[in-house]
């Protein structure tokens, strides 16, 4: 091998450098006229694409936040609504309690009075049973004086003495 050089093989020659580069040229200007305007096209529509994922983006993010907002605004208002409710319940039973008593007391008041009334009449009445046993009792007393032949001024008298003696007590 000793026809062999490997600086003819790595040399840099000026004619190959211009003939690469025409020939890039060339490349360049039928790629420029037949695949430009597709190649522009095709990076446009990428381009587009991901702006409108970015923006898709930047809205489902404002969105979030909203959401986030309303729902923050709502977990504050949650606990007062919940003390709320919680207040209401209770004022709700302490009115209800108040009337309940005021019913019960109504009522024993009612039954109090009720009972006062029968018992009063219950003591006319045993006034005027009494009142009439005591007349029975007295004809009883004035049939066995008047079977003793008693005159009719004394038994009249007896009688007479007898009732209001009985109608003087109190009952």
């Amino acid at each position: 091998m000793e026809g062999f050089n490997i600086d003819n093989y790595l040399r840099i020659a000026p004619t190959d450098v211009i003939l690469v580069l025409i020939s890039t040229c060339i490349i360049i200007l039928l790629a420029k006229k037949f695949f430009w305007s597709a190649l522009i096209e095709l990076i446009e529509k990428r381009q587009n694409l991901i702006q409108e994922n970015i923006d898709s983006s930047v809205r489902m993010k404002a969105e979030a936040e909203t959401v986030k907002a309303q729902y923050d605004e709502k977990m504050k208002n949650a606990g007062k609504e919940a003390h709320d409710i919680v207040e209401s319940a209770r004022e709700l039973a302490s009115q209800e309690k108040k009337r309940i008593v005021q019913e019960a007391q109504d009522e024993a008041a009612r039954l109090r009075k009720q009972n006062q009334e029968d018992i009063e009449h219950d003591k006319l009445n045993a006034e005027k049973e009494m009142k009439t046993a005591i007349a029975d009792v007295a004809m009883e007393a004035a049939k066995k004086l008047v079977e003793k032949e008693m005159d009719e001024a004394t038994q009249k008298k007896f009688v007479d003495d007898f009732i209001n003696q009985a109608g003087d007590k109190l009952w």
